[in-house]
């Protein structure tokens, strides 16, 4: 320090050599982590790193070696309790190994997917990690030659250059629609996600499939269109009662939608789960805490995010990685029930507030 006790600007990696008694060889390669040196020359760097509040060229350093330290991540909103889950996994995950995640959002649109990855390459991150990517595998690939690439949600073909951690979002579906079928419910709604999102799209499958064993049967008038967003869902169950379509049960394609729908339900008056069973899918931290607590699908989103931070440093590492698919469990909590010997009533519109028998 000066003797105004300041620290002086621009410090040099040389200083800090001098300082230390040692070359700037010895101290480049004990900040990045590469050194095998003696204790006694470890704490004299250490110690004089300290005293001069010494701060690496970051720019410099990745200049020089080739590398950021940065990892590029791509969701789709950043504003999402569902992705901000898998956003804290990946922060977590790439803390001790010493990455940076840069966080980018997308959307849902290609073009901006694919602007964000030019984005990526141009700052030279050691790897990206992609959330529910739209864009085409063979651009994926191309990408790929820039950067180590892992795909969060989808499943990839070309193994061999792409790294891909899928979500079982069949299986999931037909758990959740096996669990009304069990309670009972033979007309069960089902509010889909985006028609061009493939994990929505195995959703769909999921239900139908569940309906089909049971040997229930599909029927696509029970299907009505959702966005994943509580606005599309609230909308999306408005139109089943307009419609006029009688069901005893709702599984909506995410937990936001099930919000969205559970309000168009308050509204008619009627009550979740004596009037209609809902389930959801990813289970959202406030789940939980809905009223009454909502009957899910759960993701362990943060801990996908770990595993995918994990799988990146391994791929940046060349090392090998094995990713299999996500398993997904049902959590029963209490917006789903048994139906009853009551009756089958109609959905037409009720007063609000008033008692509305069940379906079957």
């Amino acid at each position: 320090m000066n003797d105004d006790g300041q620290t002086p600007p621009n410090v040099t990696l040389e200083e800090i050599a001098r300082a230390a008694g040692v070359s700037p060889s010895t101290v480049s390669r004990i900040l990045n982590g590469s050194a095998r040196v003696l204790p006694a020359k470890q704490k004299a760097v250490e110690q004089a790193i300290a005293h001069f509040n010494y701060r690496p060229n970051v720019l410099a350093r990745s200049l020089a070696s080739g590398k950021t330290d940065t990892i590029g991540v791509l969701t789709q909103t950043v504003s999402s309790p569902f992705y901000a889950e898998w956003l804290r996994g990946i922060e977590d995950g790439l803390y001790e190994p010493g990455f940076t995640p840069l966080f980018v959002s997308s959307r849902w649109n290609v073009k901006d997917e694919m602007s964000r990855m030019e984005q990526f390459i141009a700052r030279r991150v050691d790897g990206i990690i992609l959330l529910h990517a739209q864009i085409d595998e063979a651009s994926l690939i191309e990408y790929s030659r820039h950067a180590p690439l892992l795909v969060l949600g989808r499943s990839v073909q070309n193994s061999s250059v792409l790294a891909s951690l899928p979500i079982d979002n069949l299986q999931g579906a037909r758990d959740a629609t096996r669990h009304l079928i069990d309670e009972g419910h033979r007309k069960i709604a089902f509010i889909a996600g985006p028609r061009d999102h493939e994990d929505a799209i195995e959703r769909l499958d999921g239900y139908r499939m569940a309906l089909e064993e049971a040997g229930v049967g599909f029927d696509p008038e029970l299907v009505e269109q959702g966005d994943y967003l509580e606005t599309g869902g609230l909308a999306a169950m408005e139109r089943l009662f307009v419609r006029g379509v009688s069901f005893s049960a709702v599984f909506c394609a995410n937990d936001q939608t099930a919000y969205g729908a559970r309000l168009t339900l308050f509204r008619r008056g009627l009550r979740v789960p004596e009037d209609i069973s809902l389930v959801g899918f990813d289970d959202l931290p406030t789940s939980s805490y809905m009223t009454p607590p909502l009957t899910t699908v759960r993701q362990p989103t943060y801990e996908i995010g770990r595993l995918a931070a994990q799988g990146i440093v391994k791929m940046i590492r060349k090392q090998s990685i094995e990713l299999s698919p996500i398993p997904l469990k049902l959590v029963t909590r209490e917006t789903t029930q048994r139906i009853g010997p009551s009756p089958t009533p109609s959905t037409t519109p009720a007063p609000k507030r008033s008692k509305a028998r069940r379906q079957q």
